[in-house]
């Protein structure tokens, strides 16, 4: 048979070719003559060839495994090939006997990953079966990859799987390293196995082996570690970047934690030894990476690993090029840093900043907080990806949706004192940012000027559902639960996400178009052959009509200038920028953010904990100078264009006191009206008489 597969391998494909026509031709003589059991038969063998063929041949030998995998370095770039990160640059392996190990370490790796490893042949029915179930309604995000299996996996398996076989998840390579794992069980008695695997597996980073994840993590030796730690330690391999305490310390804890739980469930531990591991503080070290734009990193990389997989992503020499541009990246990261030290002293620990291009929803900069490595403060947490709430920056959405039912920018609308009764929590009254009453305002004021109480009571004329639905369709993720709905939904009271709030924004600068943010532009293997990519579908959530009104409000310095000033931070004159301010309850979120048609950024500044700051006044400190500081900095080297007028649009003069057509007695303004909605009547006011001297 060896033979065979090297003759097959030597001739190459024109022989395949010829094998497949006999074939052909052999089942249509047998269907022609009517010998259906001769056919049958006949099928039989072509199925076992052709199964032979996919999992037997070219099958690595299990005495590989004393070799350890070969990885490969990926690298993550921006968009102009800078790189940012080299994923396993190089390995770092230390073997260690197991001997010299602690036994609660050997437990503390089998409780999570294969409690019957002493008893099974290499592979768990049991555990397959599981796998099966979870795998029954798996679901593609693209449909030009594969769908893929995951779970069930015994230590045996692991161990070839990552050292033998090919990065790809499909039920092929289920089968061969099912095939694998029983033979490795022939060679190799059971301590063997778990001495490779324990010295061969990943934990994040270069460290390959225990002996080198305890030194990065903990600077100790593996025959050194306390119980809580050789938990923590356990519970990485199964996926290094999801359980990382450096992209996600609560996850990272989450799983020290059910390790303990298993180990205690199977008695390897006492139950005092359970409570004091639960209690002790693991002191992990800083990593000790070279890396530019981090957040974004682990943020691609997330996506990467759910794409491909942990073992093509870590060892497989892909070469990602992303769209970030890292000169931008690091000029919105020095703005953050320069604002906060500034306001220090109003409570306000951390900012971030998002920088997208609409159109495509490529995504140039991110930064998730003030300092990623600031471990103590949580400096790891992706403030972009984090739950906030938005404030008065989701107004616009309730206001696009006044719009679409047939209000015009110039629709008259109160604002005056009123009074809610609220199931559950009584009456309610919202107030305005400066606690006063403006009387009649027109749409545009009242949305310029971020008036809460015309937008509770445009609220109740759309219908809470109503926004929460036309919210989600421009690109709200998290808004899933209704029984949070409420009146101050559009004073921002349920949280999102800032990459939510980009693609929101990004909707109304993109003529009502919605397209999700995109981090990608190109993903080579290690032979530079282009792999698939997720294919971002976009959709129309608003007219264009509805799409330039909103954004020519939040462009209208003058409009806005009653509360945020003529020559504020928000105004970017020369440049037409259209921009929204946010500001939470108790202070806890600050937010601002503004678009062209070419380029959208969004900013942050509160605290990760949720703590007030002590003041923060929308448009002058926070987030506002951030934001300004960031989007003149991409105007001055990025020419941009104003607002598209949709052909369909008329501009008329009005009176601003009445609304209707200008006369020479009244102020006027001039308004955006859809052809044929214009007003027709003109202003009746008559002249003010002169006082009789």
């Amino acid at each position: 048979m060896r033979r065979l597969q090297k003759f097959f391998s030597i001739i190459g494909r024109p022989f395949f070719y010829l094998i497949v026509g006999f074939f052909w031709f052999t089942f249509y003589l047998l269907n022609l003559f009517k010998l259906y059991r001769a056919r049958i038969i006949f099928l039989g063998l072509i199925s076992l060839v052709y199964f032979y063929y996919s999992i037997f041949y070219q099958l690595p030998s299990p005495k590989n495994l004393a070799n350890g995998p070969r990885a490969l370095t990926t690298q993550i770039l921006d968009r102009n090939g800078k790189l940012l990160y080299k994923i396993y640059q190089e390995e770092n392996r230390t073997i260690i006997e197991t001997r010299d190990l602690p036994d609660f370490i050997k437990k503390a790796f089998i409780a999570i990953e294969d409690n019957d490893f002493y008893s099974h042949a290499g592979f768990s029915i049991p555990g397959i079966a599981r796998a099966f179930i979870r795998n029954i309604n798996i679901r593609c995000s693209i449909s030009n990859i594969k769908c893929s299996l995951e779970g069930g996996s015994t230590i045996t398996q692991q161990l070839v799987k990552n050292a033998l076989l090919s990065p790809e998840r499909t039920w092929k390579r289920k089968i061969k390293e099912i095939i694998l794992a029983i033979g490795t069980e022939i060679i190799y008695d059971k301590e063997t196995i778990l001495k490779m695997y324990l010295n061969q597996v990943s934990f994040g980073g270069p460290a390959y082996g225990i002996e080198e994840a305890s030194q990065q993590y903990f600077g100790l030796s593996a025959k050194d570690l306390s119980i809580p730690q050789a938990a923590f330690l356990a519970g990485l391999p199964k996926a290094p970047s999801k359980y990382s305490p450096y992209l996600d310390p609560t996850k990272a804890l989450q799983r020290q934690h059910q390790v303990l739980s298993l180990m205690r469930k199977n008695n390897y531990l006492t139950e005092e030894e359970f409570k004091t591991s639960l209690n002790q503080k693991l002191n992990i070290l800083p990593p000790k990476i070279g890396i530019n734009a981090p957040h974004f990193v682990m943020y691609v990389r997330d996506i990467l690993v759910d794409l491909y997989g942990e073992n093509l992503v870590n060892k497989g020499g892909l070469k990602v090029t992303t769209t970030l541009d890292l000169n931008i990246q690091e000029y919105a990261q020095k703005a953050v840093v320069e604002e906060l030290k500034r306001i220090n002293s109003l409570k306000v620990t951390n900012g971030s900043v998002l920088v997208t291009k609409p159109e495509t929803g490529e995504i140039l900069a991110m930064i998730g907080s003030k300092n990623y490595f600031d471990l103590e403060n949580d400096g790891q947490v992706n403030l972009t990806t984090s739950l906030r709430q938005p404030g008065s920056s989701i107004k616009p959405v309730n206001y696009a949706l006044a719009i679409e039912n047939g209000l015009s920018v110039n629709t008259i609308l109160r604002d005056e004192p009123v009074t809610f009764n609220v199931i559950g929590t009584g009456l309610w009254s919202p107030k305005n940012y400066d606690g006063q009453f403006h009387g009649n305002v027109t749409l545009r004021n009242a949305l310029a000027n971020s008036y809460n109480i015309p937008a509770v009571l445009l609220l109740v004329r759309n219908g809470i559902k109503n926004m929460a639905e036309l919210a989600k369709k421009m690109g709200v993720s998290t808004w899933n639960d209704e029984s949070r709905y409420g009146l101050s939904l559009t004073l921002g009271s349920l949280e999102t996400k800032m990459t939510d709030m980009a693609v929101v924004f990004g909707t109304f600068a993109n003529k009502g178009v919605t397209v999700p943010l995109n981090p990608f532009i190109k993903i080579e293997d290690s032979q530079g052959k282009s792999l698939p990519i997720p294919k971002y579908s976009s959709h129309q959530s608003l007219k264009e009509s509805t799409a330039f009104l909103i954004s020519d409000i939040l462009s209208d310095n003058a409009a806005r200038s009653r509360t945020f000033g003529y020559n504020g931070v928000l105004n970017t004159s020369p440049h037409k920028v259209a921009v929204k301010t946010g500001t939470s309850n108790e202070l806890k979120d600050n937010w601002t953010i503004g678009y062209t048609p070419e380029y959208l950024v969004a900013t942050w500044v509160g605290n990760n904990d949720g703590s007030p700051m002590s003041y923060v006044a929308s448009g002058i400190t926070g987030a506002s100078p951030i934001w300004s500081n960031v989007i003149k900095e991409i105007i001055k080297d990025h020419p941009v264009k104003g607002f598209d007028i949709p052909s369909n649009f008329i501009k008329v003069g009005i009176c601003e006191l009445t609304g209707e057509l200008a006369c020479e007695n009244c102020p006027t303004k001039y308004e955006y009206f859809l052809k044929g909605t214009q007003p027709t009547k003109a202003c009746s006011l008559t002249p003010t008489p002169s006082p009789t001297p």
